[in-house]
């Protein structure tokens, strides 16, 4: 080995080992945003409302009446007790479960432990608030969470009817507490790690910290992070006990002198964690940023297994600044564990001094504003932790620091006046004192284990999705539900939330109901310009602009129609081109593709108009699902001016390129065709859709064919208003049958003179006859010489049979597989009859078909209609005819 090979192997392996380091920075500098939230909580059934409640300081504790405690079948011995407390913290149908909607049935639903079912809800509200539909998201998705004690199992196994009925083993599975999140795994789809977690009161935190921790690690691209306690499903009090937990009147007064105990809840919060990176990536609304978390258990150093621990908490609060890389005097506000005991919350309050004094002994008093959920709602249990969490994300998010209630006095045993912190009791602004706003969040559970969370608000407003256009002037709003029923309520809540949020992007809202709501049997379009016509439509259910469809209307097939040469014009799809990413993304990149055969920059024909360096200067997400792939070179410099649109070598590409690109953004849109015909190139475009040609090499096979079609001898051709046989018996040798558009329609090709004398034929016969605008006679033994060579160009590249049905242009019937790979099949294409009205009419013969015309105009939809007689089905269009005022916005929409 030389020196200088020695060198070389040093200098490599340094330079991976910087790059280690790199990454390893780049990994620690890495934070999780919480882009989604939902939960059930005492008084509040939404996030939402949960932050009314809050911001307005009201308590979700109730105290339940006489008629209410023996409606619960509580016994009135019990409550008259003078230690009976009647306080009850919950939300409201503890048992409700919509069992349906999960595909679950009665009897099966009723094994399921309560719990169990509640975070299975919260847990598809939780994606649905991030707006993430699991089946359209390509990464990987985690479960973190656990649930409390519950005795539903004891209860159903002491009912023998209900025993000797019931498998054990499913008894078990759909009642441990470890298996809860494994559940929502299998139901929504979810493939990152799925993990149960039990740490008593700090269940759900710890649970966040974990999930954290795996999206850092890589394990999963999101998770789903939260806990769930239902402790009382009936309403019901409880009864106090002196040296006890349980708050002796109802009041869980945190901080104060006061206060004697907490008040035991139902509730369920969930989280919805992503990376920062990624989530300012996604255009993700971003409530709050985890900058940091951390857990760890108190040990043997306490006296006893439930006693909370100074050194402990204040172990887990300094690991979790220190692993946020941030001193203690930027926190503006501590979301205590705060539960009113008499031990725990001067316990606490010293562990939370300890750390924020070492760190800055200089803070002055009252500078850090505390709190505690649990005066609003009481104390959650497994829930409690992302209880607080939340809390304070919304406050993040709104930058208001709700008021902690029942808070008059301090604790006596807490030094607030050397201490840095204050007890916030009412609502005010989140002020910055000089860095980014950022809050703790503590939860410790019994049997010592700690968990702390720092929170920093979001770096930013939503940045626009770049699959959404604001600009574009009509928004297809997409609602769905499992039942009528379902659909309504949703349609009124959207309407409800466009009148509450008239400032909202109505186009931010069509992207999330598109891309972040799973497609349910019934469904509902509402097609609007801006935040009143669609609150219009929907409140009146106009029926131009709000379509509805049930279960029934799902089995027409919709079939998509390709248009053919001659219906191609300068700025075709130009306004979809100018607001739709996905249309646009399309066309660049077929127009690309095609620059590497024809030597043309082929959009420079399509938009004449179009500024060049405005059309190449967009920039495609490389990490986007919807980019395609890039290969080649790019555009070549060749101009060439619009009149060439219409030359057969360019006007196959440019229908090719526009075509393809319209049918993606209908396939985006949740348009899938169970069908496609396509008239003579049209069939291509089709092909392309079905898979029988890699997209790049129908490109290839499209600009061949153009070329050598072109390099024919020219020609005419002749469209006959009548039938075939009227034709066929009016064709002389020099003439023959082309197309069957219809059954009284045809087209002839032939030399010039021989359609000049047809046409003279049929103006005898008293028969409609016109010359087309065309150059070549098509379909016709003109194009013979270059078959041969267009079948070796085929067989170059590979076949496969199509993943979608088809119908022949040659046959008329669907394609079979081994048309569609032979390469003989695709040369004939080119020289034989265009068979587009016996393709038709085999579709008018399905049951109330569904026709959309993927192309410019109206020319395939016009044959369609003709065809169709009083048959039931709907033939539709994609964009306006060229002499059209109407805009393509309009026209594609309605």
């Amino acid at each position: 080995m030389t020196t200088l090979d020695s060198s070389q192997r040093i200098l490599t392996a340094l330079k991976e080992a910087r790059a280690q380091i790199e990454a390893i920075q780049r990994e620690k500098q890495e934070q999780i945003a919480i882009i989604g939230m939902a939960g059930r909580f005492p008084g509040a059934e939404t996030v939402d409302e949960f932050w009314q409640q809050l911001s307005q300081g009201k308590s979700g504790i109730r105290f339940l009446s006489d008629e209410e405690l023996d409606a619960a079948g509580v016994d009135r011995a019990e409550r008259d007790r003078p230690n009976y407390v009647r306080a009850y913290a919950s939300f409201e149908d503890v048992a409700g479960f919509d069992a349906a909607f999960f595909g679950y049935a009665p009897r099966e639903a009723e094994i399921i432990e309560p719990q169990h079912r509640l975070f299975l809800e919260c847990a598809w509200t939780a994606l649905e608030h991030a707006g993430y539909d699991p089946e359209q998201y390509d990464g990987n998705i985690g479960v973190y969470g656990g649930a409390a004690l519950n005795s539903y199992l004891i209860n159903l196994h002491s009912n023998p009817a209900f025993r000797d009925s019931v498998d054990g083993v499913q008894a078990v599975i759909s009642n441990v507490m470890g298996l809860m999140p494994t559940r929502v795994s299998y139901k929504l789809n979810l493939t990152g790690p799925s993990c149960g977690i039990q740490t008593g009161c700090s269940t759900s935190l710890v649970a966040v910290h974990t999930a954290g921790q795996s999206i850092l690690r890589g394990e999963c691209d999101m998770a789903l992070a939260g806990g769930v306690a239902i402790s009382r499903p009936t309403p019901s009090g409880y009864l106090f006990q002196e040296d006890g937990v349980l708050s002796p009147d109802g009041y869980c007064r945190a901080f104060d002198a006061e206060g004697q105990g907490t008040v035991f809840g139902n509730g369920v919060g969930i989280v919805v964690l992503k990376r920062l990176s990624a989530a300012i990536a996604d255009g993700d609304t971003i409530y709050a940023i985890i900058k940091g978390s951390a857990i760890n258990n108190d040990g043997a150093q306490k006296v006893g297994l439930t006693a909370p621990s100074v050194s402990g908490q204040a172990a887990v609060i300094a690991a979790a600044l220190e692993q946020a890389d941030i001193g203690s005097d930027t926190i503006d506000y501590v979301e205590a564990h705060g539960t009113g005991t008499t031990l725990g919350d001067p316990i606490e309050l010293s562990a939370l001094s300890k750390v924020f004094q070492q760190a800055a002994p200089a803070q002055s008093s009252g500078i850090c504003a505390i709190g505690s959920v649990k005066t609003n709602i009481g104390h959650l249990d497994a829930a409690a932790g992302i209880s607080g969490l939340i809390k304070t994300a919304l406050a993040l998010h709104h930058r208001q620091i709700p008021p902690s209630l029942n808070f008059q006095l301090p604790n006596p045993k807490i030094d607030f006046e050397s201490n840095p912190f204050r007890v916030n009791t009412e609502l005010v602004p989140w002020e910055k004192n000089g860095s980014p706003r950022r809050a703790g969040v503590s939860s410790f559970g019994m049997g010592g284990t700690n968990a702390h969370v720092i929170l920093e608000e979001s770096p930013g407003p939503k940045i626009s999705d770049p699959s959404t256009d604001a600009s574009c002037p009509w928004q297809l709003l997409l609602l769905s539900a499992k039942t009528p029923t379902a659909l309504d309520a949703s349609t009124t809540n959207l309407a409800n939330h466009l009148q509450s949020h008239p400032h909202q992007s109505l186009a931010d809202v069509a992207h999330t109901l598109k891309r972040g709501r799973r497609s349910l049997s019934h469904r509902r379009i509402v097609i609007c310009s801006d935040h009143n016509s669609a609150i219009d439509s929907i409140t009146t259910r106009n029926a131009q602009y709000c379509f509805t469809q049930t279960p029934a209307d799902e089995n027409p097939p919709i079939t998509f129609m390709f248009s053919g040469q001659g219906s191609q014009h300068v700025n075709m799809g130009r306004a979809l081109y100018d607001t739709e990413p996905i249309f646009r993304k399309w066309v660049d990149y077929c127009c690309e593709e095609f620059s590497k055969h024809l030597e043309i920059d082929l959009k420079s024909l399509i938009y004449p108009n179009k500024a060049r360096q405005k059309a190449e200067g967009r920039k495609q997400n490389p990490n986007s699902p919807l980019t395609p792939p890039k290969r080649g070179t790019g555009l070549s410099k060749v101009q060439n001016p619009k009149s060439k649109i219409n030359e057969t070598q360019y006007a196959q590409p440019t229908l090719f390129t526009i075509e393809y690109a319209l049918a993606q953004l209908w396939i985006s849109w949740g348009i899938r065709p169970q069908g496609l015909i396509g008239h003579s190139i049209g069939e291509y475009v089709a092909a392309a859709i079905a898979g029988v040609f890699e997209l790049e090499d129908a490109i290839a096979l499209v600009a061949h064919r153009g070329q050598l079609m072109q390099s024919c001898q020219p020609g005419s051709m002749l469209s006959v208003a009548a039938s075939e046989l009227q034709v066929v018996r009016l064709l002389d040798p020099d003439t023959e049958l082309a197309v069957v558009n219809g059954a009284e329609l045809c087209v002839v090709s032939g030399s010039q003179e021989a359609v000049t004398r047809l046409k003279q034929r049929c103006e005898q016969e008293d028969l409609n006859a016109r010359v087309l605008k065309t150059s070549h006679g098509f379909h016709s033994s003109m194009m013979a010489p270059i078959v041969p060579q267009f079948i070796e160009q085929v067989s170059q590249v590979k076949l496969n049979a199509p993943t979608i049905p088809i119908m022949s242009n040659m046959t008329g019937h669907w394609l079979t597989a081994d048309e569609a790979t032979n390469p003989t099949y695709w040369g004939q294409h080119i020289r034989q009859t265009v068979r587009f009205g016996d393709g038709i009419e085999t579709l008018w013969q399905s049951d109330h078909p569904q026709l959309l015309e993927i192309g410019p105009g109206r020319t395939l939809a016009t044959l369609a209609k003709r065809a169709q007689g009083d048959r039931a089905g709907v033939v539709l269009t994609s964009l306006r005819h060229p002499h059209e005022s109407q805009s393509d916005h309009a026209i594609i929409r309605t």
